[in-house]
């Protein structure tokens, strides 16, 4: 649904930053209202006009680290990207009483990262490698 007119209206009415900073990190040429902003600083945009996006698509987040990783969104904004509930976190009601004061605070997944969870082995290994018993040539 990219077009030429598109573009040039979305980077008309957002302005030449913000459309390029679109463009290049999502690669789509996007324009629409922004909604909210997450704990971590991810930014959370709408857009309703059906002449400027596809149903399904007007609904995009913005990742403030941009390695596109899914897991770091927070499951209330999840349920907003994927239209499990109308209203975004910021206006719903139930999602604000729903916040549990035992809760853990959202993290990404930090697998395949410096950060990633190793557990501490104190027990002995089972299996050892084999070295050959290696005498000396005559």
């Amino acid at each position: 649904m990219v077009s030429l007119a598109r573009t040039l209206r979305n980077a008309y009415r957002s302005g030449f930053k913000q459309w390029w900073r679109f463009t290049y990190y999502i690669g789509d040429a996007k324009f629409g209202k922004l909604v909210g902003v997450d704990q971590h600083g991810n930014k959370y945009f709408e857009n309703m006009n059906p002449r400027d996006e596809i149903p399904g698509r007007h609904r995009w987040v913005d990742y403030v680290h941009h390695d596109n990783n899914a897991t770091q969104v927070p499951p209330e904004w999840h349920s907003w990207l994927h239209h499990t509930r109308l209203l975004p976190p910021t206006e719903d009601p139930v999602v604000k009483d729903a916040t549990q004061s035992w809760a853990a605070v959202h993290r990404e997944n930090l697998t395949g990262t410096r950060g990633a969870y190793r557990p501490y082995n104190t027990a002995a290994p089972k299996l050892y490698s084999w070295e050959p018993k290696i005498q000396p040539r005559a």
